[in-house]
């Protein structure tokens, strides 16, 4: 499949590649102005794991190549080898979802108006508290997101759909594997939401602040903002029983995604995550949470009530590892991730935790391969078939949809989720 191209304003795309060293820059105040400008310098790859390190959970080791049951909870460790699941690809005969897309400004938004971290910028540590960054650069600005709605062919019009959210747009990996494993019954007949984000990335933008904010303020912009345009534009009914509704993401896309269940369970039971962002990435400053997605492992998760959520995380050997200046012993997205299926076993959460060896962040490969399996863990327990739609799959109905695209004309997703916090080079 082709290379997926972002195309959102005002965004800087900051590619962390796993087979290469990454960039990094360190921060100093200009001479002439009060902005923080930052400068290139070198930075380590990050380190590979190893699953069986101390402190790291323990987890069954899978032949290469093989992924977990999509039934049974617990830890599991993936071989070097990442080949795609059949169900991430395109089969004929297979019938393909209809795609919907719409816009969103931010003039319209109640939730949301809008910032930008200025181009070259990030922010520096406060001298006082390393787990806090200062940023001065951050400033309103306008933005406009995508949301591209996927709707089966087995949809029928009129009916109440359970539904997944995803971050950070259109994601063709997602799209196709529903169509595979809904024409299967693996999974119910689902309306896909892929909504593209405000713009930037970490401290100080709009993406930061919208997938990094430890409340539910997201949860509920979606709820009322986009959801009902989603009703309108797709012609869809959408469910409101949580436990038909998933979300999902990767990087602070993934952290957003248990965010928004943890803040709104009433809203959200189901939740899938690749190279979460559960470290101390949140901006503004909140002493409410002073380190941020940390603190889910830190003590939100160990010292609430059970909540009902299902949770499916993945994390790579070769995952993030301190991208930017902050040195807080709060910047490892390897130890988070194990940290959070500790806290998880220990409460008794359903929950699937996959350690991939040989992965990057955000992997694509991984994701090709397990993004199949990882659906149908999250959805075990929900009924797959309605008799509504048990009665359009006889008769072959499906739901025809104005403005609605063929497949073939969405461009796949891009091959790796570089939104990560790194610091953008001058």
């Amino acid at each position: 499949m082709r290379p997926y191209l972002a195309r959102v304003s005002r965004i800087i795309l900051l590619t962390f590649a796993a087979s290469a060293c990454a960039q990094s820059v360190s921060s100093a105040p200009s001479s002439s102005s009060a902005s923080q400008i930052t400068t290139r310098s070198a930075q380590p790859a990050p380190p590979t794991r190893d699953p069986h390190s101390p402190g790291f959970v323990a987890a069954t080791e899978l032949p290469d190549g093989a992924v977990p049951p999509a039934n049974v909870d617990g830890n599991y460790i993936l071989g070097p080898t990442h080949p795609a699941a059949p169900q991430s690809m395109v089969h004929a005969g297979v019938p393909q979802g209809a795609i919907v897309r719409f816009t969103m400004n931010s003039a319209d938004s109640k939730f949301y108006p809008g910032i930008a971290r200025e181009h070259g910028t990030f922010g520096t540590p406060d001298p006082t508290n390393p787990a806090k960054l200062i940023v001065t650069t951050s400033h309103p600005a306008p933005y406009t997101r995508r949301v591209t709605v996927y709707v089966p062919r087995q949809y029928v019009t009129g009916t109440v759909a359970p539904f997944i959210v995803g971050a950070d747009g259109l994601d063709g990996v997602l799209f196709t594997a529903l169509d595979n494993l809904i024409a299967a019954h693996k999974v119910p007949v689902m309306i896909a939401i892929s909504i593209s984000n405000g713009g930037g990335d970490a401290q100080g933008s709009e993406r930061g602040l919208e997938y990094d904010t430890m409340s539910g303020k997201y949860a509920e912009f979606i709820e009322h903002e986009v959801l009902p345009l989603v009703e309108l534009k797709a012609h869809v009914k959408l469910t409101k029983n949580p436990d038909g509704r998933a979300t999902m993401g990767g990087s602070s896309g993934g952290s957003c995604a248990l965010i928004m269940a943890w803040y709104h369970p009433e809203l959200y039971h189901r939740v899938l995550t690749y190279s979460g962002t559960y470290v101390n990435q949140q901006w503004p400053y909140n002493p409410q949470t002073p380190h941020g997605a940390w603190a889910f492992h830190e003590h939100l998760i160990p010292n609430s009530p059970v909540k009902p959520l299902r949770i499916w995380m993945e994390v790579g050997d070769r995952d993030l590892f301190n991208p930017n200046v902050m040195r807080d012993n709060m910047h490892d997205w390897v130890v988070a991730n194990e940290r959070m299926a500790k806290v998880l076993a220990a409460k008794g959460y359903h929950y699937q935790f996959v350690f991939a060896r040989n992965a990057g962040h955000v992997d694509r490969a991984v994701k090709l391969q397990t993004l199949p399996g990882a659906l149908e863990y999250i959805w075990q327990g929900y009924p797959v078939t309605s008799k509504a739609h048990a009665r359009a799959g006889q008769s072959g109905e499906s739901l025809p949809h104005s403005g609605s695209e063929t497949r073939q004309s969405v461009r796949p997703p891009r091959t790796t989720d570089s939104f990560v916090g790194i610091e953008p080079s001058k």
